[in-house]
């Protein structure tokens, strides 16, 4: 077992870094979306962080009911593709986390790897497709291979492998979603979506 484990109080913490860096990072990521898309991607999930909010103010239910309630509160945010897709994320992490009252890093990696599954067969996205999935699969690949890490390293190798992942997609184009559109105008721009799961990778 990790050295490193999350409790519900810990996620509860992480969960209030994650709506502050989600709305501090609504600028940046409505610039970078309104280049390959509608531009509403930060405001998007600036909505999602406000509701996460009245979750987090909510009295404590376990993990795995926090998170289907922020699955909830995603899914009424916003109609928007991203929107839809981070609500099934938290709902597909809620049910890997069950009754479970800790999650040490073996759990967090089966709970990515559940996401980046459920978030797959939802949007049809693959790996090099330049999405989110790259970058999911990218930090469960390094907290795998962490081994029984500290939680520090554990989360330096998780915001390395994301800034990897971004790095090494940035001179791909995109192959699907509304910026495959743009395929040509997308090299050598970063992917909205893979930012974004940055700055909450950088938060958590």
């Amino acid at each position: 077992m990790s050295a490193a484990v999350v409790d519900e109080a810990a996620l509860r913490a992480a969960l209030a870094r994650w709506c502050d860096a989600l709305e501090a990072a609504a600028p940046e990521l409505n610039a970078l979306d309104g280049r390959l898309g509608d531009g509403d991607l930060g405001a998007t999930l600036a909505k999602c962080a406000l509701n996460v909010r009245e979750v987090l103010a909510a009295d404590a239910a376990g993990i795995g009911a926090t998170l289907q309630r922020c699955a909830q509160a995603c899914a009424k945010a916003s109609g928007s593709s991203f929107g839809t897709l981070l609500a099934i994320a938290f709902l597909s992490a809620a049910k890997t986390a069950g009754e479970r009252e800790r999650l040490d890093r073996d759990a967090l990696v089966e709970l990515l790897r559940t996401v980046q599954q459920a978030l797959a067969a939802r949007g049809g996205a693959s790996l090099g497709d330049k999405t989110m999935l790259d970058s999911l699969h990218a930090v469960a690949d390094a907290l795998h291979g962490a081994g029984d890490a500290s939680a520090a390293a554990l989360k330096a190798a998780a915001r390395q492998a994301a800034q990897r992942a971004l790095d090494a997609l940035r001179a791909q184009p995109n192959r699907i979603g509304r910026a495959r559109m743009f395929a040509d105008k997308s090299i050598g721009r970063d992917d909205p979506g893979m930012v974004a799961v940055l700055r909450m990778v950088q938060a958590l």
